[in-house]
């Protein structure tokens, strides 16, 4: 059993407390992604499961065990890091096996782990190499197999692509969700990067300032962003935002007045956000008499899209268009919003004013 639990985790420095209160449970096999920008606790939540730092409060558990005081080596778990913490005097092969040195194992079970981890992860013709001889990438699947001859219950990976330029991030990660599908072991991964959380996660944990947000699959935290936070940290470019009150059942907000759809519960008078995605703002025929007028300021070529800056009225938004259909600044043109696809929150509390 490799499933894990948080109860009420807490974690503090002296007063300052920087985690308050993770409430998770994660499924034997699952992969879950702990999300959100710098600072926001998720690395300090990852070390606690690894047992690099103590849980102030609440319990952990992994297996249905639970280890708030066992120590980081009976835990069962593995850690990838950002930075690969290879040893630059060992070569790859001096590596993987120093991993195994503490459990004691026979030479022929530790040269068949190592021989079969290289030949997953692609690094037979590598493995007298020491680590300068390697590139990124390289580095951080030697790193990934270090990790993985250990046979852990869970792997833990923390903000393992950082380091990489673009192309290797993209190979890297379709290299760890392969190894995922192939060995379903329990994974938890921290990153600040959606597009790692949307590829990977069966599960998203979005956390803000040692709080968890909402958790969710991808699609859930896509689609039905729980708050204003969640909506606009998921998804690039951002969600529009706009300020704006209930009035007569309508979302009013000067030059924009849209119904309410039915799944939002609102009082009137109430001071309301309006969320709509880039991509569910299109352009509008010159006489569609539902459309609102808008000022293209800026327009960003990006291959099969084109994103244009708006202004409607005194609100700055963005809409994501094919790139076909981009518009030239200075121009003014009809835009339509989905009504289908608003989002409205709570302009107080953040939180969706969904039924």
């Amino acid at each position: 059993m490799s499933a894990i639990t948080l109860r009420n985790v807490v974690k503090r420095y002296g007063a300052v407390q920087v985690v308050h209160g993770v409430d998770l449970t994660i499924d034997e096999g699952e992969f879950v992604v702990l999300l959100g920008p710098s600072g926001c606790g998720k690395t300090t939540t990852l070390r606690m499961v690894a047992g690099l730092e103590d849980v102030s409060e609440g319990e952990l558990s992994i297996g249905g065990r639970v280890v708030n005081n066992l120590a980081p080596k009976d835990r069962g778990v593995a850690m990838v890091f950002q930075n690969y913490a290879l040893y630059p005097h060992m070569t790859v092969r001096q590596n993987m096996e120093f991993a195994l040195r503490p459990m004691k194992l026979e030479k022929s079970v530790v040269d068949k782990r190592i021989a079969d981890t290289a030949e997953i992860l692609g690094l037979s013709p590598l493995m007298e190499r020491r680590p300068a001889q390697l590139s990124g990438g390289q580095r951080q699947r030697v790193a990934m197999g270090r990790a993985m001859v250990r046979t852990p219950k869970v792997f833990l990976f923390d903000e393992p692509l950082s380091n990489l330029d673009a192309k290797l991030r993209t190979q890297v990660r379709w290299e760890i969700g392969k190894l995922h599908q192939r060995l379903g072991t329990t994974v938890l991964y921290v990153t600040h990067d959606q597009v790692e959380a949307m590829t990977l996660a069966d599960k998203i944990v979005i956390m803000r300032d040692g709080y968890v947000e909402q958790v969710g699959t991808p699609e859930e935290v896509f689609a039905h962003p729980k708050t204003t936070f969640v909506a606009t940290f998921i998804g690039s470019p951002a969600m529009n935002m706009i300020d704006g009150r209930i009035e007569s059942g309508r979302m009013v907000a000067e030059g924009i007045s849209f119904a309410i759809p039915a799944r939002y519960h609102v009082s009137e008078g109430q001071a309301v956000t309006l969320g709509i995605r880039p991509s569910e703002i299109k352009i509008a025929a010159s006489d569609d008499a539902g459309a609102l007028d808008a000022r293209v300021e800026v327009t960003e070529y990006l291959g099969n899209e084109a994103l244009l800056d708006l202004r409607i009225g005194r609100h700055e938004m963005v809409a994501e268009v094919p790139a076909a259909d981009r518009v030239e600044p200075g121009r003014t043109i009809r835009v339509r919003f989905n009504e289908a696809a608003l989002h409205l929150f709570d302009a107080q509390t953040g939180k969706t004013l969904a039924l």
